[in-house]
């Protein structure tokens, strides 16, 4: 069940944008840069493992989300910080499924309007697809915590395995229909179309994306915590990491490699929607099928990253205001219980993330941003200094300083990710006006 969660986690809406991004770096460090970032990603992955309980591994004190394994291990000013950096984070993720369901109900629609040869309008708006999806997860957002979704996630699981499975397929198809592979060992070539300066901007967003792709260490040790013991949770965790990491790894390079290798420089934002007459776009209902996998996944995974949030909301209203009915109170209507705390919160979440991906309905961008913004403090830099503190490592130690060389690399594709996706963003915002 914990690899289940992580894969729904991991392969999501990611895997969409990494032809986009090889095509970027190219076939040297496209796959050089996927590899290192599933290795980080494993390897802080099990320190944060280390970190769910304080003490003794099997007996001590419990941190059942990211925030509390950080009050415990390094607590102050830093407790706060990573509060706001992890929500934000959720936040954006959950904007970025928004968006990417929209784009591929889109394509579902453009493919109804073919075999109905019906003309497909220059612009299609993907505003009230974004506001159907918006829908759904209004109800789906009243599911109570995260124990329920269980179902939700091996369903969202099967989904991102058949659209990624059907990308690859695709890939495989088009590279031997094309008869060679296409692309080059530095990525996209310098030209008419693509300016030395832009190489540099989306050579940095590419990194983001890929970051996207591996941010999941955000709801670990809320995974961590529905593991049953013997054997100790951190032990099963790091192999549910390793298992979950490897298989979506083999995914991401077969994807992202594939899609480079059949659309080279050409290769889209988005592999299954494409762009413009860039794209799969034959057989129809295989991209349709693929399609409805996408917006399947994206909506269990969008519960999956929002149950963490919501739960830390409503415990610390509750903490704080434990008599009050508008919080604590459980009504039942039939078989369905409803809280009116539950109720309003959720449900302005949900309308506030609608907006904004509505307002930047930029897929690849908003992907390259926001996992710039937590790749390094998430992912890298927290779990590297909650273990060190609870591990009591010596300052200066060699262990003590190779965990700082690797956060302080890490920092720099992080910041040089941003940079390039806001490039990227106030690009596509230009453009749009």
């Amino acid at each position: 069940m914990a690899s289940a969660h992580i894969v729904t986690a991991v392969i999501g809406s990611g895997v969409l944008s990494l032809a986009w991004a090889t095509a970027q770096l190219g076939w040297i460090v496209g796959p050089i840069v996927l590899f290192m970032f599933a290795v980080v990603t494993y390897f802080t992955s099990t320190l944060l493992a280390s970190c769910y309980r304080s003490g003794d591994p099997n007996t001590g004190k419990r941190n059942y989300t990211y925030m509390d394994a950080v009050r415990s291990n390094l607590g102050g000013f830093q407790v706060k910080l990573c509060g706001i950096i992890q929500y934000v984070n959720l936040f954006g993720i959950v904007t970025g499924y928004t968006i990417a369901s929209a784009t591929s109900m889109m394509g579902i629609k453009k493919s109804i309007l073919i075999l109905h040869g019906e003309r497909i309008p220059d612009h299609m708006s993907g505003t009230p697809y974004i506001f159907l999806f918006g829908v759904i997860q209004l109800f789906l957002s009243q599911i109570p915590n995260f124990d329920q979704i269980s179902w939700l996630s091996i369903v969202a699981a099967v989904m991102s395995f058949t659209y990624s499975s059907i990308g690859l397929v695709l890939g495989i198809a088009k590279v031997a229909a094309n008869g060679h592979i296409k692309g080059s060992l530095t990525g996209i070539r310098v030209g008419p179309t693509v300016t030395e300066s832009q190489k540099i901007w989306r050579s940095f967003q590419a990194l983001g994306d890929i970051a996207f792709a591996y941010s999941f260490s955000v709801i670990l040790l809320e995974i961590q915590d529905t593991i049953k013991s013997p054997p100790s949770e951190s032990k099963t965790m790091k192999k549910s990491a390793l298992i979950s990491v490897s298989i979506t790894t083999i995914f991401y390079m077969l994807c992202g490699c594939f899609g480079y290798a059949a659309f080279g420089d050409l290769a889209p934002p988005n592999l299954i929607t494409g762009d413009g007459n860039v794209g799969f776009h034959k057989p129809y209902w295989l991209i349709d099928i693929a399609n409805v996998a996408i917006v399947v996944h994206l909506v269990g995974a969008y519960q999956v990253f929002s149950q963490p949030l919501f739960a830390f909301v409503e415990k610390s209203a509750l903490k704080r205001f434990p008599g009050n009915s508008f919080i604590a109170k459980e009504m039942k209507i039939g078989n369905l219980k409803l809280n009116l705390l539950r109720l309003v919160w959720r449900s302005m979440f949900v309308v506030l993330t609608t907006g904004v991906a509505v307002g930047l309905p930029f897929f690849n961008d908003i992907v390259g941003l926001f996992g710039a913004f937590a790749f390094w403090p998430l992912t890298v830099n927290f779990p590297i200094q909650m273990y060190i503190a609870k591990k009591r490592i010596p300052k200066w130690s060699m262990r003590w300083v190779c965990f700082q060389v690797l956060s302080l690399g890490c920092l720099l594709i992080s910041l040089a990710a941003a940079v390039g996706s806001i490039v990227g963003v106030l690009k596509d915002l230009k453009h749009s006006n």
